[in-house]
């Protein structure tokens, strides 16, 4: 399995990698990958997102093995930041149960770790009704909305929602909502910030407070007045975030601390 990504900034630097969430793609990261110019930054496309990248199907735990051969390939003794949104945190958190020594800090925003059981059987039949309102530019654009997609990325977004096949969008939903805590997520070593928007569901929430418990070098916040995709709604205020916790341990002030 060959991941796709892009290579950024300061190669003498550490390192910075971005795991984008399920139905976008490395896109998402634009405003960070501007912003932190002094890491070495690298971003994949997980398997099965953006265009032409269906060599291998997606998984969370395949995704996770083939992640950190590459941070191991690159990282060659750097300090390793690794930050995820939604199905990309959830591969994060694979990756620190399988190879808890390997990141030294983790951000994972909008994970989801509760599975979902009753949903992942209906799955396949709602898909087949749904499937196809998502060439439909109407259903994109809602959808875009709830992911915070401008209207600056709304042509790459669409452009790649309407080449997923329907036995793809299956299986990504299904290791979505079948995702929990691996038992070796306790032992990750690196310093972790959770984060969950305030506008976010219940089961997001819950989810937040699930993986700050499961792991003492965890700190958790609730990120006020946003719902689902904090970095692309607020970039300003997540890249001071994410550079602020690195080199002070802080939270921004107007957070809620989870407990």
């Amino acid at each position: 399995m060959a991941l796709h990504y892009q290579e950024y900034g300061d190669k003498s630097a550490s390192l910075m990698v971005f795991l984008h969430g399920g139905g976008v793609s490395d896109w998402m990261w634009d405003k960070q990958i501007q912003y932190f110019t002094h890491y070495h930054c690298i971003v994949p496309i997980l398997p099965e997102h953006g265009l032409n990248n269906y060599e291998i199907n997606f998984s969370i735990k395949g995704s996770a093995e083939e992640l950190i051969k590459l941070i191991e390939e690159k990282a060659r003794g750097k300090k390793v930041i690794i930050i995820g949104f939604s199905l990309g945190s959830q591969v994060i958190i694979q990756m620190l149960s399988m190879k808890p020594d390997l990141i030294d800090f983790a951000i994972i925003n909008s994970a989801s770790v509760r599975p979902i059981s009753y949903a992942k059987r209906l799955i396949k039949p709602t898909i087949s009704l749904t499937f196809p309102l998502i060439k439909n530019r109407w259903f994109s654009k809602l959808q875009a909305k709830t992911l915070y997609v401008g209207e600056d990325y709304f042509e790459k977004y669409y452009e790649e929602s309407s080449q997923i096949k329907p036995d793809t969008l299956v299986r990504v939903l299904e290791e979505n909502m079948s995702f929990e805590i691996p038992k070796d997520f306790r032992k990750a070593t690196g310093k972790i910030l959770v984060t969950v928007g305030e506008k976010e569901k219940v089961i997001m929430k819950k989810s937040a407070k699930d993986i700050v418990k499961a792991n003492s070098n965890c700190i958790g916040v609730i990120l006020p007045k946003i719902g689902h995709g904090v970095s692309l709604a607020m970039p300003d205020f997540f890249n001071h975030m994410v550079e602020v916790w690195l080199h002070e341990g802080n939270v921004p002030k107007e957070c809620k601390v989870i407990s």
